[in-house]
């Protein structure tokens, strides 16, 4: 589907994207979990947008999460040896494509919005959540690594309601 507009067409799906049924049986199961959207910082600064993570409770909690080891965030988390982890609600998706390179950022991806200072990383200011983890392994899985984190320090804010990652689309709950 596509809306006629000067100069151009808006196509309500990505038309570069690789039609459903050539990708891998793998990557078509993926895409069929919904995903929580979190933005991933670290000193230098550096960020990455993660849906492919989640939380372990435990004495100590832990992150896990899939990240880019060619990514700019994977080379100072590596070498600060700690991050913050901001999940994202649903007014956060222009931030998300952005971490994600999917939006231009023109001066820096930490040049737009306001932001919190932490010895994990920049936290976005409307962040209703974060924590502070240190890092603790990482090891080759699938296309990225799989990095392992304890969680430190976390800094509950109010509930917010979490962005969604589903099928190469944003969504939120609803109810």
């Amino acid at each position: 589907m596509t809306a006629d507009v000067p100069g151009g067409r808006i196509h309500a799906t990505d038309p570069f994207a690789t039609p459903d049924h050539q990708r891998s049986p793998v990557r078509r199961l993926r895409g069929r979990l919904a995903a929580p959207v979190t933005l991933w910082t670290a000193p230098g600064p550096a960020g990455l947008t993660v849906s492919s993570m989640l939380v372990a409770d435990g004495e100590p909690g832990r992150v896990l999460g899939l990240i880019d080891e060619e990514s700019d965030f994977w080379d100072a988390a590596e070498r600060a040896g700690r991050f913050a982890v901001a999940p994202l609600g649903p007014a956060d998706q222009q931030l998300a494509d952005r971490f994600a390179g999917l939006l231009p950022a023109p001066g820096g991806l930490f040049a737009a919005g306001e932001w919190q200072g932490s010895e994990y990383g920049p936290v976005p200011s409307t962040a209703g959540t974060w924590a502070g983890c240190r890092l603790e392994s990482s090891r080759p899985c699938g296309w990225a690594l799989l990095v392992e984190a304890v969680i430190e320090v976390v800094e509950p804010g109010p509930p917010v309601p979490p962005l969604i990652h589903y099928r190469g689309r944003y969504g939120e709950l609803s109810g």
